[in-house]
């Protein structure tokens, strides 16, 4: 009975007063500070110990710490929490009266724009070659000072646990009531989730860069996750902290210099620009370390406006006259984990109200990251560098030990022989690969692979059209794999189908032959989108909203499909198809039906993007440009065949950044020689309804948001698009950061024996131009919200006709 009244005053007494511990150190040295004041609403709880430590209990969820000689700071009350303080300059005090006034200081502005000026020529990748190898860990965890708290109160619940009558539970709620109290276990005496992987970087000027995987291994996983291994940190990029386009987030000061290794240092501290300084808030969010002589970053440490939310650390080294990143560390906060339910009985009334007292412990993200074995210049050997951007030697975990710049705790021993088997019962690898496949725009399932892009669409032609594609992936054969697709339109309500094999004839790079049969319909002029990713097939499916000008075929398509190195796509194919107008259509006065053999050549040719192979096929971890698309089609009287023309198009696209600026241009255009049907030409994609009150609708790639759908065609044309984002990033609402792009956009072609196709249409042989302005983030959502007006040649007295607005998904980009 003693004990029992025991644990009971111990579980109110935890829940009431919030028992917490705390540990304060300094941010340089992390010595521990003694005496430090923990307060609350200017109530004293206490001082800190010579280890820097204190225990204390409040109802307060944010308590501030102050220190003599140290900037106060305030931290979220948490079981267990640690704090780094700054110490106090009295340089620092010179800029009190900037910080009030919300300014950077222009001495460190001006440093800071020197740094970003100078990054190339200080980056590792100005040298002529380099070597060097990486060890990095990742981990979810409890903060460490949490875990014998953690383990101390689970024990106690699970005590209190046994001592309640048994209820009654159904066979599926007591094996979940098990299971969580069995990963409630496994917490306490591993992380939940550990994974390693070791890399070897290459770089030449002459044949780019190689990164080799040299070993992986991830807890609960029995295969690697290729999406995974691209992972990978801003070890060639700029921190956002001190990037020229995020100057307006942040306010930087001047306050010290300091010499490291016998080279001068200055230290700028920086803030976020809407962290509005309070006598009880801290005035910085971290502080940068720039070398006094070439500009070059030294170490950038960046902290939450919460400390308890995480922060992140860089370090770099001199070597060879370049800065190398040598270190990095970061530690995120990442949700909770609570050991009691969110919703609890009423005693008094039996409803089910909220548990406001529920015992939680915070989740973190941790990461370290060592970069070593530096060597300039290295012999260059085209072989080191053949193949994709990325390649895996080894992905079993053997070889990591050989790697490691630390040995493995006994908690992250554990990890491994604690959660495989977590994974193992809960099918990780599937669900994980689930997951990642959205990356490539599939829903994975096993062995069978779900097209995302094809469940759900709409056009004026179909209506709502509900469709299933699934491929059989490299789990049913790594060289044989099948798929069936098909669908349903509601307004033509008819059927579409298509089947098709693809074979590889290597594992070691995309390389297959591919047979398919398919029944379906497509809008009349429909640009070709062969070997676009999913992002731009996804930004252009919206392009036929408004156009009802449609074709059915029917027929048969042989392919080879091969990567010829890194950056080169091609394919070759001949196809028999039947097509059909499905609309009021006459070409020749022939009629609107024909047959026709054709022979085709896509090329796409992407530079500096980076590729892995997986098992699944090639994977673009990072899509860098320019980019170039080629497409050209020749139909042959031939097998049957009654056309004969060549049609060709193209698309070049490339984004690039200076002082003023992202500004990104795209250029398409496309030709068609020879007598041949609508279809075989091109349609120069309107998005708009001129008949609605409000010309509302959703972005696409190549369409125009202030031109009428299905309305010009053309038997040539050219078309740009230029797009520009001011260097002014702000918030509004929520963390997501907004800003502007303007856009501006044309169109120009002609058409020849316009009377050979007899529906209505116009060609467009005048320049077509509108004009817009993009809001990102919108109220720092994830749309972007555009506003377009006509002008030129096809603009009209009439606003209306003139003014669309467009929505566009953020994460779609450029």
């Amino acid at each position: 009975m003693k004990k029992l009244y025991a644990l009971l005053f111990f579980s109110v007494f935890f829940q009431i007063f919030g028992q917490s511990k705390i540990t304060v150190t300094q941010s340089e040295t992390n010595a521990p500070i003694s005496g430090a004041s923990v307060s609350c609403k200017g109530k004293l709880l206490g001082k800190t110990d010579a280890k820097g430590v204190l225990e204390f209990g409040t109802k307060c969820k944010i308590v501030q710490i102050k220190a003599n000689g140290f900037y106060e700071d305030e931290v979220q009350v948490e079981p267990t929490m640690a704090i780094s303080l700054f110490k106090e300059d009295p340089k620092t005090k010179s800029i009190e009266a900037v910080i009030i006034n919300d300014k950077s200081d222009p001495k460190a502005l001006a440093i800071i724009r020197k740094v970003n000026d100078n990054f190339k020529q200080n980056s590792p990748q100005s040298l002529d070659s380099y070597s060097f190898k990486s060890y990095e860990k990742i981990s979810v965890d409890f903060d460490q000072d949490s875990i014998q708290l953690y383990e101390s109160a689970m024990n106690l619940k699970l005590d209190s646990l046994k001592k309640l009558p048994e209820r009654k539970q159904s066979a599926k709620k007591k094996k979940d009531s098990l299971e969580d109290v069995n990963l409630m276990k496994i917490a306490a005496k591993s992380k939940l989730f550990l994974w390693e992987r070791a890399s070897e970087f290459l770089y030449s000027k002459k044949f780019g860069e190689k990164v080799n995987i040299l070993d992986n291994r991830v807890s609960g996983l029995q295969q690697p996750v290729y999406e995974m291994l691209a992972l990978r940190s801003n070890r060639n990029k700029i921190p956002r902290e001190i990037r020229e386009e995020n100057h307006s987030l942040y306010r930087y000061y001047l306050t010290d210099s300091i010499e490291i290794d016998g080279r001068e240092n200055y230290v700028i501290r920086f803030r976020m620009a809407n962290n509005k300084v309070m006598p009880k808030r801290r005035k910085f969010n971290g502080y940068i370390y720039v070398d006094a002589e070439n500009y070059a970053l030294r170490k950038i440490e960046s902290t939450s406006n919460k400390k308890s939310e995480g922060n992140i650390t860089s370090n770099w080294k001199l070597f060879n006259g370049k800065w190398f990143l040598q270190k990095e560390n970061f530690k995120v906060r990442m949700g909770m984990t609570y050991l009691d339910e969110k919703y609890k009985k009423d005693e008094k009334t039996g409803e089910k109200i909220e548990n406001k007292n529920r015992e939680k412990f915070g989740n973190y993200v941790f990461m370290t990251a060592d970069y070593f074995d530096f060597k300039s210049p290295i012999e260059e050997k085209k072989r080191d560098f053949e193949g994709y951007s990325m390649s895996v030697k080894n992905f079993d975990g053997s070889l990591i030990h050989q790697f490691r710049t630390d040995s493995l705790t006994k908690r992250e021993e554990a990890t491994y022989v604690k959660i495989d088997s977590v994974g193992k019962k809960y099918k990780l690898d599937q669900k994980l690969n689930t997951i990642t496949g959205l990356m490539s725009g599939y829903f994975r399932f096993g062995m069978f692979d779900f097209d995302a892009l094809e469940i759900l669409n709409y056009n004026r032609y179909e209506g709502f059209r509900l469709g299933l594609a699934v491929k059989l992936n490299s789990k049913f054969n790594r060289y044989i794999s099948p798929d069936l697709r098909f669908a349903y339109g509601f307004k033509d309500k008819a059927w579409k189908y298509a089947t098709g094999i693809d074979v590889r004839t290597t594992l070691e790079r995309n390389s297959f032959f591919r047979i398919e049969h398919y029944r379906d319909v497509v809008p009349a002029g429909r640009f070709n989108e062969t070997l676009w990713n999913f992002k731009m097939i996804t930004m252009n499916a919206g392009v036929d909203l408004n156009n009802d000008k449609f074709y059915g075929y029917d027929g048969f398509r042989l392919s080879y499909q091969r990567d010829i190195g890194n950056s080169l796509t091609a394919i070759s194919a001949f196809k028999y198809d039947k097509e059909d107008a499905l609309f009021g259509y006459n070409f020749k006065d022939l009629g609107n039906s024909f047959k026709n053999f054709a022979g085709q050549l896509t090329m796409k040719y992407s530079p500096k993007s980076k590729n892995i192979m997986t098992p699944n096929g090639k994977y673009v971890y990072e899509q860098n440009y320019p980019e170039y698309f080629l497409n050209f089609e020749q139909g042959l009287k031939a097998f049957g065949g009654d056309l004969s023309y060549s049609r060709l198009d193209f698309l070049t696209q490339h984004q690039f950044k200076t002082k003023i600026g992202v500004t990104g241009v795209r250029t398409y255009a496309g030709i068609t020689f020879g007598e041949v049907p609508i279809w075989h030409h091109f349609a120069i994609n309107g998005l708009g309804n001129l008949e609605k009150d409000l010309n509302f609708n959703f972005t696409s790639y190549l369409g125009f948001a202030t031109m009428e759908g299905g309305k010009y065609y053309n038997d040539k044309f050219f078309g740009y698009y230029f797009t520009h984002r001011i260097p002014w990033y702000f918030r509004t609402i929520g963390k997501n950061t907004s800003s502007f792009d303007f856009a501006y956009k044309g169109i120009i072609g002609d058409m020849k024996n316009e009377e050979f196709h007899q529906f209505d249409f116009q060609k467009l042989d005048r320049l077509y131009q509108e004009v817009g302005m993009e809001w990102n983030n919108f109220l720092g959502s994830q749309f972007n919200l555009g506003f377009f007006y006509r002008v030129g040649y096809y603009s009209t007295p009439n606003f209306k006709e003139n003014f669309a607005i467009q929505l566009k998904l953020s994460f779609l980009g450029f």
